[in-house]
């Protein structure tokens, strides 16, 4: 009975793995998108003398320079969190795999010690 628990235990474990991966991924494209969006106004900028940023529900002019740097260091933010949920998706993938190895192995152990205790019945009938 104890191993039913402990592989119940770890399938409960894989199903929380593969909740956080769909967080993580929902999270990573949420970020890839904002990162597009900066990546396509750091390519109107440089066509466009004049630039603006929205603050709330107004448009302001803004110096080119400054603009352009404030996008520059969002996109490195962008790119650091993107790689931090890439690692992070990486080691859940990891642990979720040796969950289901272990999962797999109880479940051998236990088709195997069916088999051996039906083969002992059979010899003492």
């Amino acid at each position: 009975m104890e191993e039913n628990a402990n592989i119940q235990e770890q399938i409960n474990q894989i199903q929380i793995i593969q909740q956080n991966l769909q967080n993580s991924a929902v999270q990573r494209q949420q970020f890839q998108l904002q990162l597009s969006e900066i990546d396509s106004a750091l390519v109107e900028i440089d066509k466009n003398p004049k630039t603006y940023k929205i603050i709330g529900n107004i448009m302001v002019a803004m110096n080119v320079d400054d603009l352009k740097k404030e996008l520059q260091e969002k996109q490195q933010m962008l790119n650091i969190r993107i790689s931090t949920i890439e690692k992070q998706e990486s080691r859940l993938r990891e642990k979720a795999e040796e969950y289901q190895k272990e999962v797999l192995k109880g479940i051998e152990k236990k088709q195997e010690t069916k088999k051996k205790k039906s083969a002992a019945e059979n010899e003492h009938k």
